[in-house]
């Protein structure tokens, strides 16, 4: 019986050491450094999570079997290169964790990426990488594996053709900027909204009702849209007005500029000094047409900015004594007509 009391002791002042290390050291830890405001330091502390805890366990376990080994040395061997593996697996996992998260930093800060996609790939690589090693240590020939690999890498590719289609097409569209999460798309079907991700098989589109567009990566590379975020997010709103044609046109001119530049002050207060203004392009058939330009902060900000303007445009309009007329025709007859001989008709 007493040799199971050393053994048992490693184990439990693993677990202990564990525990005190995750919820007391770890914490404390954690705290004091995002008081610095070290960059990355939230993607450190997130890869180490219950990583730490783990680590001491595996140490408690190996004290263990190193005092037990005497007794029966090929199932300590046995134990030992499982703990072996699971020691190196986590490494492996921390290293996945850290890479992906600051690929995911680095997306965001130089591209405005925040897609799936290029977090998926580095954490797959990583882990298959890791796992080679791994299979390395433990004394398996992965020369073998590899080939095999090889090998059957040229069938699965053959049979996995439009996945790997759509996975090339979604790393090219995220490389080439083309599209990134959170711009505004509009598709050539009429389908548009704010793209939300990028995964290794499609594209993620949420409408402005919420419905969700699920578009494969491959007929988005190769498809028409337009990208109303591209090349920045600032968009130029027009909208066409019509004034009576005994209006001054002067005055339809300061009034609609007053108006716009207060609705800009609402609704885009940032790009107040981008004058609105209007321009008078066309003698309609009962109004003489001009179109409005003001500059919104993006595309969804037209539709709140469009609304505001009406209404405000209409009232002051009315204030100013300025009619916006209807689509009115007018007919002009002559009286006292007859027909001659040959049908045509003739005033008298």
């Amino acid at each position: 019986m007493m040799q199971w009391i050393l053994p048992l002791g490693f184990i439990l002042a693993g677990l202990l050491a564990g525990i005190i290390a995750e919820k007391i050291v770890f914490n404390k830890l954690k705290t004091f450094v995002f008081r610095q405001r070290l960059p990355g330091n939230e993607i450190l502390f997130r890869s180490l999570q219950r990583i730490t805890f783990t680590w001491f366990v595996l140490g408690g376990f190996y004290g263990a079997i190193r005092a037990y080994r005497s007794l029966i040395p090929d199932i300590a061997d046995v134990l030992q290169t499982i703990l072996t593996i699971v020691f190196l697996y986590s490494i492996t996992l921390v290293i996945a964790r850290l890479i992906a998260g600051f690929v995911r930093l680095y997306s965001r800060r130089t591209q405005g990426v925040s897609a799936s996609l290029l977090s998926n790939l580095a954490t797959t690589t990583i882990l298959i990488l890791g796992t080679l090693i791994i299979l390395q240590t433990i004394g398996v020939q992965i020369t073998p594996i590899l080939t095999t690999l090889g090998i059957g890498g040229l069938a699965v590719g053959l049979a996995l053709q439009d996945t790997l289609a759509n996975l090339f097409s979604g790393v090219y569209l995220i490389i080439s900027k083309q599209v990134r999460t959170g711009d505004y798309v509009k598709l050539e079907d009429k389908h548009e909204g704010y793209i939300t991700d990028i995964t290794w098989r499609n594209t993620t589109i949420k409408e402005l009702s919420n419905n969700v567009i699920i578009v494969p990566n491959s007929k988005l590379a190769s498809a028409i849209f337009t990208n109303y975020h591209l090349p920045v997010k600032e968009i130029t709103l027009t909208i066409n007005v019509g004034v009576d044609y005994e209006s001054d046109l002067e005055q339809v001119e300061r009034v609609t500029v007053e108006v716009a530049k207060k609705v800009m002050q609402e609704v885009s207060p940032d790009l107040v000094e981008n004058e609105p203004f209007i321009r008078f392009h066309t003698f309609g058939d009962s109004s003489i047409d001009f179109t409005v330009f003001m500059r919104v902060n993006e595309f969804f900000d037209q539709r709140i900015a469009k609304h505001k303007f009406i209404k405000q445009l209409h009232k002051k309009y009315q204030e100013e004594g300025i009619k916006i007329p209807f689509p009115i025709r007018e007919v002009y007859t002559q009286a006292n007509q007859t027909k001659n001989g040959n049908g045509v008709l003739t005033g008298e």
